[in-house]
């Protein structure tokens, strides 16, 4: 049996200083695979070198639309070059997100449209971002040009009803154990009804924290804010596989074969 995290920044300062102490409990596991995502230019560096440091970590470089506005001139090609020196990276986390404060949504699609389309150019799966933007999400996949690889839609949490759209278009739809808590209750059952073939798991450490209250690795900062260990993975495994009523293993298999076909493998 093999782990894959689907979704994740282990890149993240909030990780940086706990590392020693985090890295080991996430290889105790049978951690295979774990896509590390940037979010805007300052962290793509990062992401590099920590894929450069561990085998099974797959790096994907995006521009995340909270940071739409730090983008530099030049952004889009200094995409296109990490993608060219990493050609089995990913592109992400991109997508679209009306929660966030002042949100410009038009310039956030200005964004996030050439980097769908770079992900079809040169077939990388794309790594999606959405908050309160499903109708606009939907709006752009089914009018663009799909990268034959597909995409993934971390952390879903639109509407039942739009999955099997996002699935016809390529999309996958990665699990995460902060659903677990009791008001999350809308988007376990959207996950009971989600294609097998479509489904992955992901903990998007360091953030998304399990609830306390069934969270094996509670970890705090020094402000106290929780902080989501890497190691939690297996959390979210069990805990879809019980939503779905599979064990683990049989899960897990699933999840492996789907990891693979989506992001390919370092192996």
């Amino acid at each position: 049996m093999k782990y894959f995290d689907a979704h994740n920044h282990f890149q993240d300062a909030r990780l940086a200083q706990g590392r020693s102490e985090w890295m080991p409990a996430l290889e105790e596991l049978p951690i295979a695979g774990a896509v590390v995502n940037g979010t805007r230019q300052r962290d793509w560096k990062a992401v590099e070198s920590f894929a450069a440091e561990f085998p099974w970590v797959t790096p994907s470089f995006g521009l995340h639309p909270w940071y739409v506005r730090s983008r530099t001139e030049g952004w889009l090609d200094d995409l296109r070059e990490h993608l060219q020196r990493h050609p089995a990276a990913g592109i992400g986390e991109i997508g679209l997100d009306r929660w966030i404060q002042d949100h410009d949504i038009e310039d956030q699609q200005r964004v996030f449209l050439p980097q769908l389309r770079l992900a079809a150019e040169l077939n990388r799966p794309a790594t999606i971002h959405c908050l309160q933007a499903w109708g606009a999400l939907w709006d752009i996949i089914r009018s663009e040009p799909a990268s034959q690889r597909g995409f993934l839609i971390h952390a879903y949490g639109g509407p039942a009803e739009m999955v099997g759209g996002f699935a016809e278009r390529g999309a996958y739809f990665s699990f995460n154990a902060y659903y677990l808590r009791p008001r999350k209750l809308s988007q376990r059952e959207v996950f009971q009804h989600i294609p097998l073939y479509r489904l992955l798991v992901e903990t998007d450490a360091p953030d998304m924290s399990p609830p306390d209250e069934q969270n094996p690795r509670s970890w705090k900062d020094r402000k106290g804010n929780s902080i989501n260990h890497p190691a939690n993975i297996d959390l979210a495994y069990r805990a879809l596989g019980e939503l779905r009523g599979l064990d683990v293993e049989t899960l897990a298999h699933q999840v492996e074969e789907n990891y693979r076909r989506l992001f390919g493998s370092r192996d």
